[in-house]
């Protein structure tokens, strides 16, 4: 069932998100009613709603409708939480500042998953920082991707650096066996500074070039955790890396936040 503000949704109030397509939102993996990096996740919320709105946002409430939400649903499964202004006009958005927050939510696949294999693609995300509900460009080129046999799609900017992929960040273990998050305009991902929390790492630009020179890569967000990815184009990597084993036990231990 899909609340909007602790309420059943009525169609009428998401009809301009479906129309529109103007908001934000997070995703959040709950595995028995635990959540890894749920005040991270509420300061995004707080922090993209400023960007997208102009507004403020109560965490605390947001926390209340999720709970509202799922109840004492138990295992693992998928909280999506959305803010919109259904009075949004299209041809004045600049007015659209009356945030509202829908929750929904999903079945959570276990972890770990299969490796990606991934197709590079040159397209950055409009305004990379927010997670906001624009989709379109991302899910045509996660299609083509898969249309050319791969899983999805990594980015590649203007500049030629590698940034992210679509839904996920990307992570890479260098030739001296370190960790390297690309330094691009990507999503400030949740699962990602939790990782960088847990393990040494740097931060620093990724060539397309340099892409052939990297013993493995690994795709990250809350609902994957750590996914190896065993191919880059042709360049095969090796999905299995001590390093990539280390990340992902290290991230399935952690116990994370209670609803």
């Amino acid at each position: 069932m899909a609340l909007l503000d602790g309420h059943p949704a009525d169609p009428d109030a998401l009809r301009t998100l479906a129309l529109t397509n103007y908001g934000h939102f997070t995703s959040m993996r709950v595995d028995d009613q635990h959540v890894r990096g749920l005040t991270r996740h509420l300061e995004r919320l707080v922090s993209d709603c400023r960007t997208v709105f102009g507004a403020d946002l109560d965490p605390d409430q947001v926390r209340r409708y999720v709970r509202e939400a799922v109840g004492d649903k138990p295992g693992a499964f998928v909280v999506r939480v959305t803010i919109l202004d259904p009075g949004l006009d299209i041809g004045n958005p600049a007015a659209a500042n009356d945030p509202h927050v829908l929750v929904t939510h999903r079945p959570a696949g276990a972890l770990p998953l299969p490796p990606l294999r991934v197709k590079t693609i040159r397209y950055q995300r409009d305004v990379a920082q927010v997670k906001h509900t624009g989709l379109f460009g991302v899910l045509h080129h996660r299609r083509a991707a898969q249309l050319a046999g791969f899983d999805d799609a990594l980015f590649v900017d203007p500049d030629g650096r590698v940034s992210e992929g679509g839904t996920w960040n990307v992570g890479f273990i260098d030739a001296n066996g370190h960790v390297v998050w690309p330094e691009a305009d990507v999503l400030p991902g949740v699962t990602m500074a939790l990782l960088q929390d847990l393990h040494a790492h740097t931060v620093a630009p990724v060539a397309i070039d340099e892409l052939p020179y990297m013993q493995a890569a690994f795709a990250t967000n809350t609902t994957i955790g750590v996914r190896a990815i065993s191919a880059v184009d042709d360049n095969e990597l090796t999905a299995e890396h001590p390093v990539i084993v280390e990340l992902r036990e290290s991230f399935l231990t952690l116990r994370g936040e209670q609803l």
